[in-house]
């Protein structure tokens, strides 16, 4: 089985999360599309230099990052790019093998990031005459 082929969202393991980082979810949830874009950039990075050791710590960042929300597919992806990646190095290769899965990969997360930030719209931001911001639940 592809990890394409996973489920998008475990929406138990969102609705989890949600639930337990509270008001503080629309924060996490914005350190995690900082580092997520920040390793999607670095794994597209290194596939281009056909750099499997760049590859690895990424792709483990990514791939726990998002099982935290309960984001499957992405996860599934970036722990194939891990491990194919792990392999090559051992094998002094190149990761070329997962180029298809480095592709789909910015569009993966992207969606998913428009599924979890869809599920943050309760979370309302009013801004304050002092400039000052509260979230609201």
């Amino acid at each position: 089985m592809s990890p394409l082929d996973n489920e998008l969202i475990d929406r138990t393991v969102c609705t989890e999360t949600r639930t337990a980082l509270g008001a503080n979810y629309v924060r996490i949830l914005g350190y995690f599309r900082e580092d997520g874009t920040q390793s999607v950039g670095k794994i597209e990075s290194a596939m281009r230099a056909h750099d499997a050791v760049a590859m690895v710590d990424a792709s483990h960042s990514l791939k726990g990052e998002a099982l935290q929300f309960g984001a499957l597919r992405l996860s599934a992806t970036a722990e194939t790019i891990e491990m194919t990646a792990r392999a090559c190095v051992e094998h002094h290769d190149t990761p070329d093998e997962v180029i298809e899965l480095v592709a789909a990969l910015r569009p993966m997360f992207e969606e998913t990031l428009a599924f979890l930030e869809k599920g943050a719209s309760p979370l309302v931001q009013e801004r304050h005459p002092q400039g000052m911001s509260r979230l609201l639940g």
